[in-house]
């Protein structure tokens, strides 16, 4: 498997079609009231899901050897990071939860569970690691292309494994002159995507578990959708440990719906 910022991996989460209204139906509510995240929903992505691991078996289901960090276009500086990997340290500094961050923990397999914690917060449970993530749209000052408000990052907040998650809906722009719905054209920029997040803030992590390093400096982007053949798909950005500025992660049968 090759990785670069023109190559995808593919991964699919579940077989569902999805009806999606004009983003003008995603505007106000009555009276101009704002519509919350969860009424302007374009998909439906809670319950629980499980991973289908049918790529990267030995870099997912075991801990691949130290020093191998194939497929990931590391600096030098990287590369000596994850030669270093010492996972009884990270263990005595309190740090084994490094590599179920915001960068990684999509890609890792077991069960989640998605929730609304409230009307303009998605909350993904996992499994590995004890993780809980919050997704979270508006309120704030301006509005993004769907018409829900987008959230600010919260000045001051410390940095952690899953970082500060912004998401928005993107509301069914058909792709290349409007001619077919959402999902049933070649793309168009993210026009054919239904949930966009970009997680910042996050601490020092690992994309695989044997050290394969991203920096602090580090923005997830990732686009959730449901279609016949489901997508869920991760850019990893690392300015510091990364060659490449944009890395993609797009996994093949990554999760399906289960019964708890």
């Amino acid at each position: 498997m090759r990785i670069s910022p023109a190559v995808l991996i593919p991964f699919v989460t579940a077989v569902t079609w999805v009806t999606f209204a004009p983003p003008s139906a995603f505007g106000q509510g009555r009276g101009g009231a704002p519509v919350t995240a969860k009424a302007a929903a374009a998909l439906d992505l809670t319950g629980y899901w499980v991973s289908i691991v049918s790529e990267d078996w030995r870099f997912r289901m075991v801990t691949p050897r130290k020093g191998d960090y194939q497929a990931v276009p590391l600096t030098d500086d990287g590369r000596k990071m994850a030669d270093a990997w010492d996972p009884a340290a990270d263990e005595a500094a309190g740090n084994q939860c490094k590599a179920y961050g915001a960068g990684a923990i999509m890609r890792v397999p077991g069960r989640l569970h998605i929730t609304w914690q409230d009307d303009n917060t998605l909350k993904i449970e996992t499994d590995a690691g004890t993780q809980t993530r919050l997704l979270r749209f508006g309120p704030s000052n301006s509005s993004g292309p769907a018409g829900i408000a987008q959230p600010k990052t919260a000045s001051g907040e410390a940095p952690s494994w899953q970082g500060h998650s912004v998401a928005r809906w993107d509301t069914g722009l058909t792709p290349l002159g409007g001619q077919l719905p959402l999902g049933l054209g070649p793309r168009q920029g993210t026009r054919s995507r239904s949930l966009e997040v970009v997680t910042t803030n996050l601490k020092p992590g690992y994309l695989r578990k044997n050290g394969v390093p991203y920096s602090d400096k580090t923005t997830v982007t990732e686009y959730f959708e449901r279609f016949p053949k489901d997508r869920y798909q991760t850019e990893v950005e690392s300015w510091r440990h990364l060659q490449s500025q944009n890395i993609e992660f797009t996994m093949k049968r990554l999760r399906e719906p289960i019964t708890p």
